[in-house]
């Protein structure tokens, strides 16, 4: 093995030096001593915590040899190096996954980070919906064309446990599934039916919907989608109702 431990223990790893243990990782893994391979990957990211080359190499082995608690802390800790890099795909990807392989992880504070950290020319404008559209999630789209309630369809319809992630001007957002049924949403620091009052009156953007082969945690429990969209419709309209009401009581007051 060749990852170059003669520097300093307090030193960080060099670019030559990191790939260097990657190549051990993999040979470790190779040799069916994954153990090892996380003992050295471990050491490594203390010397270097913020190279993503050693927390990508963590994450896939985690992957690969089941640890997938691991694998979800390590997506985690990935989000945050992909915003501080401004690669906000990247850091969309790692969050998404990371609540696919921990169910119990929410959302909602990485993807606040996003939110925030994202630059203006990140941002589309209000008559112009994203173009990019992964392809390697189970089905994806735009909210010009299919609607919420159409995608909240298809999972309900073909009972699929997932994720539904949704990007918009405004908006970074998730709603849980368990078995086609609603159980939880995550958005702007908001999560549970909070958050869905909110995501179910997003009309642009895109959505993306991934599998899991865990259930999460059920926050929002409801017997049956259509009535809790109806519900949540419902009270949206009355709460409007009521505002526009009182304005009007103001206005004549005048």
């Amino acid at each position: 093995m060749n990852y170059a431990l003669e520097t300093s223990a307090a030193a960080p790893f060099t670019e030559v030096s990191i790939e260097s243990v990657l190549l051990d990782a993999d040979l470790f893994v190779k040799y069916r001593s994954p153990e090892k391979a996380f003992s050295l990957l471990r050491e490594s990211m203390e010397r270097s915590p913020r190279s993503v080359p050693l927390r990508e190499k963590m994450r896939e082995i985690c992957i690969t040899q089941k640890n997938l608690d691991e694998a979800a802390r390590q997506c985690l800790a990935l989000v945050s190096l992909y915003i501080g890099r401004e690669d906000f795909d990247l850091a969309y990807d790692r969050l998404q996954e990371a609540k696919l392989l921990d169910p119990r992880i929410s959302v909602a504070p990485g993807l606040e980070a996003i939110r925030r950290a994202r630059r203006p020319d990140f941002v589309v404008t209000r008559d112009k919906s994203p173009v990019n559209v992964r392809t390697d999630v189970t089905f994806a789209g735009n909210l010009s064309l299919v609607s919420i309630f159409d995608a909240v369809q298809v999972i309900e319809n073909s009972r699929m446990t997932g994720l539904l992630v949704i990007k918009s001007d405004l908006h970074l957002a998730s709603v849980s599934f368990n078995v086609g049924k609603i159980v939880d949403a995550d958005g702007n620091g908001h999560n549970g039916v909070k958050a869905f009052r909110e995501i179910i009156e997003i009309n642009s953007g895109t959505f993306e919907f991934t599998t899991s082969e865990t259930e999460f945690t059920v926050v929002i429990n409801i017997s049956s989608n259509t009535n809790f969209l109806l519900d949540v419709l419902t009270e949206l309209d009355n709460e409007r109702a009521e505002k526009q009401g009182l304005r009007n009581l103001n206005v004549e007051d005048f």
